[in-house]
């Protein structure tokens, strides 16, 4: 016993144990015996009980029978599949006679498990091959996957909710309670009935999760694929129009490719311990992106859900970072550009802001010891993959990174002098911005932003600097294209087909004064306000739809490694009917922004 638990506490995930639940782990502990050649867990299992560390010997990970990672002594595996309750995609067999350590969820027997220190492994592969060897898409709408609701009283005994799930036959009740409605799924018994901590007999509120996360019907399995990824949750309870529960939906329901990586990176980067194990979790990004595409998940699904795992990457870098400044985690880290607004494209750089509390008038300008750790979060994050802006929006920049009253003073130089240098840019850049952390402080740039902006002047200026990105309409084979350089005889899609979108979109915000939401969700609210028509939104919501998903199918070819990155397409490269697509959604564009232009003051005042 005492080498195991000399062995297991000489590594993560388990070296952060107290002694007590090292002896608990210890007590738990098989050891298994495989021959060469001998499966340890196979692809087609349901689901795991239990992990393995490998003791002695290796062990091979293989996807579609391709050897894609090796295990040695020491490393564990099963984590994740077990942690997130999804069947196992890959198979491990052992390429040598080996000794594994099998471990059941030490979450249910362990008084401390969030002292467990876990990282992937399991997830590091391109996606598995769906049954029939087809790729099943991620828009059927949630009505059709949903499983029928278990009931229960917050005051029913969890023995007995315990016996209504399991002869159901599935994983999780809704509870009634005064306060609303909750949840309580295996996971919950496992975690805290079968450790002792919650008793039989007790009320099963005393284990529901108020309230439950919710979602439409009408609403897509990518779409739950993105709530459950944004909340780190399995189960979602399905409502219809009226708000009332008609089912519950789980990660397993919608346990395909694309929905299974995005899940299982979450889980990693959440579960990393080190900079080096975030950095592993990271680097599953960008295939997730390109699996997700490949299964033909919607663009704009595709850029939510990056810009979710971006988040929670951000959030554990500055986790684990740690500061040598007073007060940091006081700080506002906020993201700007697309992240910001939820649509990266799967190359788009990681542009940050920051702020900081005003300190005491007695208290000296930390600022220059501020900006050098922003520094140094940033060369953090550039170790786990992400491209920090390469035109200087970045957290330690000092034009990117000032106190609360620094921003609020540069906020109205720039309202009340938009032909500063750089000032109608700036405003733009602090529309598109979105707080990560001390959220009440980051808002202050958007807030500023908003309250002095309704004079004319202001608003025209920044009319049209947003009009200033045109679409490249013509007449001469159907488009405006590069007449020299690199790009000859090419158009950019990005500069002329998203920019001049998402510009006046960021114009209807900052006069509505509302920023938040996506592209899309600006041009709804354009219409809402009278800055738009209904007709003008759709137009410029289909374009922009249009535009994106062709930008990122583009970029997720160069993610492969197909092409070269660009946002540069040859026109005469593509099939008709995309060409005839595209030619109408700019001219519909600039159409648009010509009714705009000519009669903007009239829409204000609507």
């Amino acid at each position: 016993m005492k080498e195991f638990a000399d062995f297991l506490g000489g590594q993560p995930p388990f070296d952060a144990l107290d002694a007590e639940d090292m002896d608990r782990l210890v007590a738990h502990v098989e050891v298994e015996y495989f021959a060469a050649g001998a499966v340890v867990v196979a692809e087609d299992e349901r689901r795991l009980e239990h992990l393995w560390v490998v003791r002695t010997g290796a062990l091979e990970v293989l996807d579609r029978g391709q050897v894609v990672d090796l295990l040695a002594p020491g490393d564990t595996f099963g984590h994740l599949w077990l942690l997130s309750d999804l069947p196992p995609r890959l198979l491990v067999r052992a390429q040598e006679e080996s000794l594994c350590l099998r471990i059941p969820d030490p979450r249910a027997f362990l008084a401390h498990p969030e002292r467990l220190r876990f990282t992937a492994v399991e997830a590091a592969s391109p996606r598995e091959h769906l049954a029939g060897g087809g790729v099943v898409r991620g828009d059927r709408r949630l009505a059709d996957l949903i499983r029928p609701v278990v009931w229960c009283a917050e005051n029913d005994r969890v023995r007995d909710v315990a016996d209504q799930i399991g002869a159901a036959g599935t994983s999780c009740a809704l509870v009634r309670s005064d306060t609303g409605l909750g949840i309580v799924t295996d996971f919950d018994f496992r975690r805290r009935v079968a450790t002792g901590q919650v008793g039989v007999d007790a009320p099963v509120a005393r284990l529901a999760t108020m309230p439950a996360l919710t979602i439409d019907e009408d609403a897509t399995q990518a779409a739950g694929l993105l709530r459950m990824v944004e909340h780190g949750v399995h189960h979602l309870v399905v409502t219809d129009q009226s708000g009332r529960p008609v089912g519950v939906v789980r990660a397993v329901d919608l346990a395909h490719a694309e929905i299974r990586d995005p899940l299982l990176v979450r889980s990693a980067i959440e579960g990393a311990t080190s900079l080096d194990q975030l950095a592993q979790a990271a680097r599953l990004l960008p295939t997730t992106i390109v699996e997700l595409s490949d299964a033909g998940v919607a663009a704009g699904h595709i850029g939510a859900v990056h810009a979710t795992i971006v988040d929670a990457l951000v959030r554990r870098v500055l986790d684990l970072h740690q500061s040598p400044v007073p007060d940091a985690g006081r700080h506002s880290w906020v993201l700007l550009g697309s992240l910001a607004r939820r649509e990266p494209l799967p190359l788009s750089d990681l542009d940050t802001a920051l702020v900081w509390p005003d300190p005491p008038e007695s208290a000296p300008d930390q600022a220059t010891a501020i900006r050098a750790d922003a520094w140094e979060v940033l060369r953090e994050l550039r170790q786990c993959g992400l491209t920090l802006c390469t035109n200087g929006a970045n957290a330690h920049n000092p034009v990117f990174s000032r106190s609360r009253s620094g921003w609020l003073a540069a906020a109205r130089g720039w309202q009340h002098d938009p032909t500063q240098e750089n000032a109608l840019l700036l405003s733009a850049m602090v529309a598109d911005s979105r707080a990560l952390t001390n959220l009440p402080l980051g808002r202050a740039l958007t807030e500023q932003i908003r309250s002095h902006t309704r004079t004319t002047r202001f608003l025209r200026a920044l009319l049209d600097e947003a009009l200033g990105w045109r679409p490249p309409t013509g007449f001469v084979r159907d488009f405006v294209v590069a007449h020299s350089g690199e790009h000859r005889g090419q158009l950019d899609l990005k500069s002329g087909g998203l920019a001049p979108v998402v510009a006046l979109a960021r114009w209807i915000a900052i006069v509505s004064g509302d920023a938040r939401g996506t592209t899309t969700d600006r041009l709804r609210r354009g219409a809402q306000t009278g800055l738009l028509t209904p007709d003008e939104a759709d137009t410029l919501a289909g374009g922009f739809d249009n535009v994106y998903s062709m930008l990122l199918r583009q970029e997720t070819r160069a993610v492969r490694g197909a092409t070269t990155p660009t946002t540069y397409f040859n026109p005469g490269e593509l099939d008709t009917l995309t060409r005839r697509h595209l030619r109408e959604s700019f001219r519909a564009i600039a159409l648009v922004q010509a009714r705009v232009d000519r009669d903007w003051m009239r829409r204000l005042d609507r």
